[in-house]
């Protein structure tokens, strides 16, 4: 258990003060730690439990966060008034919290590790999720959970030419980079970002600024543990048996060697591509899965209690040797050099009837299709969360269903990999999106994984952007994007570009890059290592960039820009302004106009929005013109007689007929007289030979009597 003394310790980062804080609250725990900063107080616990969780393959961390709406000042909206189900927001900052923390523990404890972080308090100008990550390596470094060196973490923007650390969720918004950045004394162990098109150089700058912060936070830490005598429990570690590992590397790494020769014999070859990639999961995949089961079904004979040890046993062997190959011949498990980029396609206007926008992006065995649906501002998301109120009008959503890895499971809403994924996606392609001036919709692209072989949410983001454009959307510029990799040995490193899942699992790195022909828009960075040098990754920042490059245009030789107009199967929307004071008019009592309105010209909804002193009409429907008319209708709805021009056209419905002509009613209460004689562009002996009670028809002023209340109109519609 934790040590009982209360103890603080404050510390300045960025203009900000960040104090740390235990041996007052949650004493039961093996590690506590109040962590606050302006006025948001988060609570982290640390739990280790007593035993080995048996029947693990890896180290079992859990990172839960726990918003509490009471932190600022709210009661859970909906029928139940208590928290449910974790927010995305939740979810985003525990793997934000969990990428750095992993690498540092040793992967073969088994014991399950909890790291609970409860938000008490928020201030909604100072993000919390960087305290979480602090409080969480806090709380783990006092403990007596084996946790050896403390992490730091914190977040860098760019407002100008100043460079904020810690900046305040405005400064964030208006900044050109928001980039959370986590590491050791020595390293960096995780990367998050967005941006608004930043350069190469930029993001360098940045995480080499981030990590002189970092070593203060450490140093923080460092100072907080020596005030206490900790000493760390000791655990039972899971160890491969080495005559099983013997035997597994004696049986197995000639048949891997053989197969890798034929790789390294194969990439010479002009044909490589037919020849490396005409089997299911590519020719090195399979191979090793028959091997695997050949070697595997040999030892159980010999071990049958041993599946874990012979399975954890191959995965070391292969990963020797396929790391050898890459650092030694610079040859990857597919053939492809370290800069190669996978054969890739890419097709739109898949389903152009029905849906608003398709993108099918296909890159090696990882396929990508996202699907666009377009909506009225109406439909935008409220997100019920600690910060402001908030409506999202663009979203993007992932989903990876089992089949797209050829396995089977059961679906069961969207997993914490697949929350982490959208988000990724929609935050690269967020600083491309039109406003909503100039765009009046509200956006939905979702990624279904068809395939899966590495770098999934990069082949979203370059689907979502096809899709993007098929659909018409003006995005300011189109994004790709690409996964890059890296395999570090004692004395030389390789860095890989467009990483397949083989060279995930035994690589070192997980960089992901998004951006634009101008620049970065999302970076996301794990490491399975304790980190690499801010140099490493300044490499990696440019060769993505020429993998960026590549992708893109592939893409824009199927669509080189948004097309000009609208699906066709999309929603219109007409939008303009009117005076406040004339809101009530348009809506009617009881919002009888608005509703006849919509009928009358077969709309979709008529939304009216008060803003700033002026009423914003938003006219949503499947035909542009009839959209032209109604808004022409509810325009004629807020003139008086008084307002009225010669000119002004109108689309009127007849309310009475005579022998001279026909009364048209242009707005309620306000009718017109059409003479007979512009009834037609023709003579006519009778109105009834043309006009019938009912009847809607485009007119305009041509004469007015202010005094007599009377104007005089024509027809536009002949």
């Amino acid at each position: 258990m934790m040590n009982n003394n209360e103890m603080d310790l404050n510390i300045n980062i960025g203009s900000k003060d960040i104090s740390f804080s235990t041996g007052k609250l949650a004493k039961q725990a093996n590690g506590a730690v109040m962590v606050k900063c302006g006025g948001n107080g988060v609570l982290v616990t640390a739990t280790m439990s007593e035993d080995v969780r048996e029947g693990m393959d890896f180290f079992p961390l859990i990172i839960d966060v726990e918003e509490r709406m009471y932190a600022a000042g709210k009661i859970p909206g909906g029928f139940f008034k208590r928290e449910g189900r974790a927010s995305d927001k939740a979810i985003l900052v525990a793997r934000l919290t969990d990428r750095p923390l992993r690498p540092i523990f040793d992967k073969n404890m088994r014991n399950e590790v909890q790291v609970v972080a409860t938000v008490l308090s928020v201030d909604q100008t100072n993000p919390y999720d960087i305290l979480v990550i602090n409080g969480a390596s806090a709380a783990l470094y006092i403990s007596d959970i084996p946790f050896e060196e403390p992490v730091g973490a914190v977040r860098i923007g760019k407002l100008g030419d100043d460079w904020i650390v810690n900046p305040t969720s405005d400064e964030i918004k208006e900044g050109l980079i928001d980039i959370v950045v986590a590491g050791t004394e020595d390293a960096i162990l995780m990367v998050e970002a967005k941006c608004k098109e930043a350069s190469e150089e930029i993001v360098t700058e940045a995480l080499e600024r981030a990590h002189v912060e970092i070593k203060r936070i450490i140093e923080a830490q460092k100072e907080f543990k020596s005030r206490f005598e900790i000493k760390k429990q000791e655990v039972q570690k899971y160890e491969i048996k080495e005559d099983i590992l013997s035997k597994v590397r004696e049986l197995t790494a000639p048949k891997i060697q053989e197969k890798l020769d034929q790789v390294i014999e194969y990439s010479k070859s002009d044909d490589r591509e037919t020849l490396l990639d005409s089997t299911k999961k590519g020719f090195l995949a399979d191979s090793l899965k028959q091997i695997r089961q050949e070697v595997t079904d040999s030892l159980l004979e010999e071990y049958p209690e041993d599946k874990t040890n012979i399975d954890d046993s191959l995965k070391v062997v292969e990963r020797e040797i396929v790391r050898k190959v890459i650092l030694e011949e610079k040859v990857r498990p597919d053939g492809r050099g370290p800069r190669d980029i996978r054969k890739i396609s890419c097709e739109v206007g898949l389903f152009p009837d029905t849906t608003h926008g398709t993108g099918l992006f296909t890159r090696g065995k990882t396929q990508a299709l996202t699907i666009l649906a377009l909506g009225s501002i109406k439909e935008s998301q409220r997100i019920d969360s600690l910060q402001a109120e908030e409506f999202k009008r663009y979203m993007h959503h992932y989903n990876f269903p089992p089949f797209s890895v050829g396995e089977t499971a059961p679906i069961r809403g969207p997993k914490r990999r697949e929350v982490g994924h959208g988000a990724l996606a929609e935050k690269a392609l967020k600083p491309m999106i039109p406003d909503e001036d100039s765009f009046p919709y509200s956006i939905r692209l979702v990624s279904e994984i068809l395939e899966s072989n590495g770098s999934t949410s990069m082949a979203s983001v370059c689907g979502s952007t096809l899709a993007l454009m098929d659909a018409g959307v003006p995005i300011k510029r189109p994004v790709s994007g690409i996964a890059m990799g890296l395999v570090k040995g004692e004395d030389d490193f390789v860095v890989l570009s467009d990483i397949q899942g083989i060279e995930d699992f035994y690589g070192d790195m997980d960089f992901k890059v998004a951006g634009t022909v101008e620049g970065i828009t999302a970076l996301q960075m794990d490491m399975k290592v304790k980190g690499i040098e801010a140099s490493i990754l300044g490499k990696a920042l440019e060769q993505a960039k020429e993998g960026r490059m590549f992708i893109l245009d592939k893409m824009l030789e199927v669509i080189p820009e948004p097309r000009v107009s609208l699906s066709k199967a999309a929603p219109k929307i007409t939008i303009f302004k009117i005076p406040r004071e004339k809101i009530g008019d348009v809506i009617g009592p009881g919002g009888k106009n608005i509703k006849k309105t919509i009928e009358e010209f077969d709309l979709e909804e008529i939304d009216i929005n008060d803003d700033e002193g002026e009423g914003i009409v938003y006219i949503t429907g499947t035909n542009e013109e009839n959209n032209e008319l109604a808004k022409k209708k509810i325009i004629a709805m807020i003139k008086g007689i008084d307002d009225i021009d010669v000119g002004d056209e109108f689309v009127g419905t007849v309310v009475g007929i005579t022998n001279y002509g026909a009364f048209v009613n242009l707005v309620p209460g306000l009718d017109g007289l059409l003479h007979i004689s512009k009834v037609a562009d023709r003579r006519i002996e009778k109105v009834e030979d043309v006009l019938k009670i009912g009847d809607k028809i485009g007119v305009k002023a041509v004469k007015i009597d202010r005094r007599e209340k009377k104007i005089g109109l024509e027809r536009t519609d002949l």
